[in-house]
């Protein structure tokens, strides 16, 4: 009812579109205060008592090669429908065509006022730099860390505190359970501001639709369609064939997580869900320390609907410019964006960084291209962060079922509850 009513208010008041960002960034900051403590004191709990860093070492490499290995097939199909609908054909850019590059920033014609002036304002990056990646991964201040939400510095000084507190026995019980009790006010204070969803949710949708309006949908309609598209085709087939494989339901779990869809579509941002996610998946039969391992660090390297918004923008901007890339270069772009999307985030605007990191790496077409696009990636972040999340909480299923730390008597209580 909130997202209807925000789609109708910014529909007829699109003046309430500052307004209502404010109204929906609120609630995602209310969120974005919890997601590091939560994540910090959730993995240091599941690492100590779990006690066997073997394990830990194990868990985290199969999460990672089962997000290496579901993401290729998101970037894949991503290629395969963008081939076949060429949503980008027909898309006629401001700018003139020379030799396949525009001599300008190219703006849609049917596209609002503040997309030519936002031109600008898209990242140019030089490439991805996966060493720089890594040495990223290791905080040199973590209270640092810990302000901005650097979510992957935080698992990594989570992962050593959580060995260090393993190793001192039954001296750091007591300490166990003071984390036990502070992890248990902070899913209290998640709970309460949960409540409050359906305000930051109709925020969202009036600013989507005020600020972008609906006309942008017309020329890029086909664009937008090819997304969500590839998304449910890759959610219901890829991921339904997961779920089968590992006997439980995609349906269930897609109504056991309805809720928290519904504050992704209206957000625009699976990180306004990552806290109760966790908690959802505990109660959906995962144990604490596989949740706390991979839905944090699936939230960096399992972006699937990113995957899928990547490869389909990529062709989109070629077809647009007329720039026809042969079998072997997709397969080289292929190549690249396994390693550029592993640089995004589970926020609203990361696509538009790892895509200008791309195409610097390809240096097929000047990176200001990415700037036709402005008009329309709200829309799209929608699938992509929806796709994201179900993504996310699969992979804890299947890992947790790999290392039989699934409580089957815990899911069936959970579909019947819902």
């Amino acid at each position: 009812m909130a997202i209807l009513l925000g789609v109708l208010t910014g529909l007829f008041f699109p003046r309430f579109a500052p307004t209502a960002k404010l109204i929906s960034q609120t609630f995602i900051n209310m969120i974005n205060m919890l997601i590091a403590p939560i994540i910090f004191f959730t993995l240091i709990l599941g690492i100590a008592r779990m006690g066997d860093m073997k394990k830990v070492g194990r868990v985290g490499g199969k999460a990672l090669l089962y997000f290496e290995v579901v993401t290729t097939f998101a970037l894949a199909i991503g290629l395969i429908v963008a081939n076949i609908l060429r949503p980008g054909a027909g898309v006629h850019p401001e700018a003139p065509v020379v030799h396949g590059l525009v001599q300008a920033a190219p703006v849609i014609a049917a596209a609002p006022a503040g997309v030519a002036a936002a031109a600008a304002a898209v990242p140019v990056s030089t490439g991805f730099d996966w060493l720089e990646f890594i040495s990223h991964i290791v905080p040199h201040n973590i209270f640092e860390s810990f302000a901005r939400g650097d979510i992957i510095q935080i698992l990594f000084f989570a992962i050593l505190f959580g060995f260090g507190l393993s190793r001192l026995g039954d001296t750091g019980r007591p300490l166990i359970d003071t984390f036990e009790r502070i992890s248990k006010v902070l899913f209290n204070m998640m709970k309460f501001v949960m409540r409050l969803a359906p305000i930051g949710a109709f925020g969202g949708m009036a600013f989507t639709i005020g600020n972008f309006g609906m006309k942008v949908l017309l020329p890029m309609g086909k664009t937008i369609l090819a997304v969500y598209l590839t998304c449910s085709l890759f959610v219901f087939v890829v991921l339904g064939l997961i779920c089968y494989w590992n006997k439980f339901s995609l349906l269930k779990y897609l109504r056991f997580i309805r809720e928290e869809i519904l504050i992704v579509l209206g957000t625009s941002s699976s990180e306004s869900v990552l806290p109760s996610m966790m908690q959802k998946m505990e109660q959906f039969g995962c144990s604490r320390s596989v949740v706390g391992l991979v839905i944090p660090t699936g939230y960096s390297f399992n972006l699937d609907g990113t995957s899928i918004y990547l490869s389909i923008a990529l062709l989109f901007l070629t077809q647009v410019f007329h720039i026809e890339l042969s079998i072997w270069q997709q397969l080289a772009a292929l190549g690249i964006l396994m390693v550029t999307s592993k640089g995004a985030a589970g926020v609203t605007g990361s696509g538009f960084i790892v895509l200008s990191s791309t195409l610097a790496i390809l240096k097929i077409m000047p990176v200001e291209n990415v700037a036709i696009l402005l008009g329309i990636d709200r829309f799209m972040s929608e699938a992509r962060s929806i796709t994201n999340l179900i993504g996310n909480g699969i992979a804890t299923v299947v890992i947790a079922k790999s290392e039989k730390e699934f409580d089957d008597a815990a899911y069936r209580q959970a579909i019947i509850d819902d």
